[in-house]
């Protein structure tokens, strides 16, 4: 039976200055994938698509590093990331690893709001066969709950410091607007 994990995140951020450039400054995707990502894992392959290599992870004595492709899309006010296949190194043979990445970030006129919802479903590695599911879904639960907060947390630092950035290199005309 596979291990199967999931971990949400939602997000609701005020910005006081210059809110109304929030929705110009999506548009520019691969800079707002670059502040949200590490730009040192980050590897563009195209147009609105990237390699992540995700930080090494440690699980029990297992050492595990995702890599995931990944392709942003533009609705509206709305950027949205999704995972469109990932590896996993570290595990060994394992032919039924799925990661599923669905996200999004929209301005909403007070600032930003978004979700991320991260989901993992494995067969449980031989490695860690004498441990019971029950733990291992529970640790995988916390480890897809960190990076999920790790990156809200970007968002309320590097995503707002590049937005202000952004604003200053790009000066705003009101009869532009």
């Amino acid at each position: 039976m596979p291990l199967a994990f999931r971990a949400s995140q939602h997000l609701t951020l005020a910005v006081n200055q210059h809110g109304d450039r929030l929705p110009d400054y999506l548009r520019h995707e691969q800079r707002v994938v670059n502040a949200l990502l590490d730009p040192d894992q980050l590897e563009p392959l195209g147009p609105g698509r990237y390699r992540y290599a995700v930080s090494p992870l440690q699980v029990f004595q297992l050492r595990i590093q995702p890599i995931v492709e990944l392709a942003t899309r533009l609705q509206g006010d709305r950027l949205e990331l999704e995972a469109r296949d990932c590896q996993l190194e570290g595990l060994g043979l394992v032919d039924d690893f799925v990661l599923t990445l669905s996200s999004w970030l929209r301005a909403d006129g007070k600032g930003l709001c978004g979700e991320a919802t991260l989901a993992v479903q494995v067969s449980q590695p031989p490695l860690l066969r004498l441990i019971p599911a029950g733990v291992l879904e529970a640790t995988g639960q916390s480890l897809l709950s960190g990076i999920l907060l790790g990156i809200k947390g970007r968002v309320g630092k590097q995503l707002l410091g590049d937005f202000e950035r952004w604003c200053q290199e790009s000066p705003h005309s009101p009869a532009a607007a």
